[in-house]
């Protein structure tokens, strides 16, 4: 049962991302893009965490900290690119 489950989350997570990327690629603002990037990222490390839990092993919940971590530095480093045009002041 707790097979059934996890791939049931595993499709809904994957169809959240195919349409988080219609949105980045269909996004009318640079906003839109930037969240729906984000969102991408999200449910990228949502999957590899249930692909760890259906496989039983540990060293994806690391990869999904990685993950984690650069997906959080790239959007504030691409909203201060966005807002003020240089990363670094």
């Amino acid at each position: 049962m707790t097979e059934i489950a996890l791939y049931f989350a595993i499709g809904a997570v994957s169809l959240a991302q195919v349409l988080a990327m219609v949105r980045l690629l269909r996004g009318p603002h640079v906003g839109d893009r930037i969240l729906a990037l984000d969102t991408m990222v999200i449910n990228a490390i949502g999957l590899i965490i249930l692909s760890g839990i259906l496989w039983g092993t540990q060293i994806y919940f690391e990869s999904a900290m990685i993950i984690a971590m650069l997906g959080f530095v790239s959007t504030v480093a691409l909203c201060r690119f966005v807002l003020r045009g240089d990363i670094i002041e």
